[in-house]
């Protein structure tokens, strides 16, 4: 018998409820029940204080408050206001100045740059590719767009970027459907918080250029949105120079989110950025997003796109709002740092760590000691792999009192 009544399946698995949102949910009816102190909720995406507040850049706040109704009430062009789309370069590629060719698309989110990409460089039917632990939304993105994620092993046994699981799989895809999509979520991954490295990066460079003479195209879609959270903005940024060392074919896409570098969630914006070899790829790339923009949402919101606009049109306001990002991220960077060292006072296996707002626990039965630890006050999410849990949600405290409850919940 169909589970729906006037809704058509579309070869869609639709789930009752949304995993995180109802789990968070629970969290918080018991928060209401027996109060906050007996309640942890590492469920949330968001970064908040250690009073379980919203962090949100009082610089960035103030930038807004300066605004006329017209700076945001108007509609933006779709693919983003001109000041925007300089912008957003900037914030994305930090002190880096590409030689090659760029464009930059506003989108809502980096949620919609994962869209456009994949709408606009993969094929119906097509497997876009991404590791086994991964953002479990890519797989609604694809899927509402008749494709489907394919994945490879994300590690090696011993705990290292597994390159060759990757080459293989990379290989395979194209020899069976000629071109395809890479999701790389890096740096500060969701859900594990690993980093590629620098070793790492050549490894899968190499691997695309090996395969690039087999393939009609390759598009490269790096998943920055934790980037400005990860650590040291350059240091962190090393790799962008090795994307335009990369053959005609191969297209590095930049996903670039403002809902985390500027605290700004709620207004849905974000751009995708095209590093392209040549300026007929980056004119195509700017067209066929733009259409794709405007055959979904239409004009991504205007107000964000003005705030970024001004704080980089004033060299004082983004020294600013720099500074105050920093004293947040080291907040999170020692949360993360706190849960590392109990887990390992704990003998509890985490999946390897860089930085960012979600470590990851592998195991075999995640939803059952997902229920066990709610009954318990502790709030964390099952994925297909394992664990995740949410360092940027929780106070340091609550980070170094989760590996050892986790421990005892697989242990009964």
């Amino acid at each position: 018998m169909s589970d729906y009544i006037l809704a058509k399946q579309n070869g869609r698995t639709i789930p009752l409820e949304d995993k995180i949102f109802g789990i968070s949910s629970r969290a918080k009816a018991m928060i209401a029940e027996k109060g906050a102190d007996k309640v942890i909720n590492a469920t949330i995406g968001s970064l908040l204080d250690d009073e379980g507040k919203l962090v949100v850049l009082s610089s960035v706040v103030d930038t807004m408050k300066t605004l006329n109704p017209v700076d945001f009430a108007d509609y933006a062009p779709i693919g983003g206001t001109p000041q925007f789309r300089e912008a957003v370069k900037k914030a994305a590629f930090g002190s880096f100045q590409p030689s090659c060719f760029t464009e930059a698309v506003a989108t809502p989110g980096g949620t919609g740059a994962i869209r456009n990409t994949i709408s606009n460089y993969s094929r119906m039917g097509d497997k876009i590719l991404t590791s086994d632990w991964h953002w479990a939304p890519y797989n609604t993105i694809a899927g509402e767009l008749g494709r489907c994620i394919d994945t490879y092993p994300m590690f090696d046994e011993n705990g290292m970027f597994h390159v060759n699981a990757f080459g293989e799989k990379v290989r395979e895809l194209i020899a069976e459907q000629k071109s395809l999509v890479i999701i790389l979520n890096t740096p500060a991954h969701n859900p594990t918080g690993y980093s590629l490295t620098l070793e790492d990066w050549s490894g899968v460079l190499n691997v695309l250029r090996g395969e690039a003479g087999k393939a009609e195209s390759i598009v490269l879609l790096v998943d920055a949105a934790y980037i400005d959270f990860a650590g040291d903005e350059e240091e962190y940024r090393r790799f962008l120079p090795e994307l335009e060392k990369l053959p005609e074919n191969i297209l590095p896409i930049i996903a670039y989110s403002l809902s985390k570098t500027y605290t700004l969630y709620g207004t849905r914006c974000g751009a995708m950025i095209c590093m392209a070899q040549t300026a007929e790829v980056a004119a195509e790339f700017r067209r066929v997003c733009e259409f794709s923009s405007r055959g979904s949402w239409s004009n991504s919101a205007k107000l964000a796109q003005v705030i970024l606009s001004k704080i980089y049109a004033d060299e004082k306001l983004l020294k600013k709002v720099n500074e105050e990002r920093a004293e947040y991220r080291e907040m999170l960077i020692q949360r993360g740092r706190a849960f590392e060292e109990e887990a390992r006072k704990a003998g509890l296996e985490i999946v390897p760590f860089d930085a960012g707002f979600f470590a990851s626990i592998p195991c075999d039965n995640p939803d059952e000691i997902s229920r066990k630890l709610e009954k318990e006050g502790l709030f964390i999410v099952p994925l297909a792999k394992g664990l995740r849990v949410s360092v940027a949600s929780v106070s340091e405290a609550a980070c170094r009192k989760i590996p050892a409850m986790v421990k005892k919940a697989m242990a009964e």
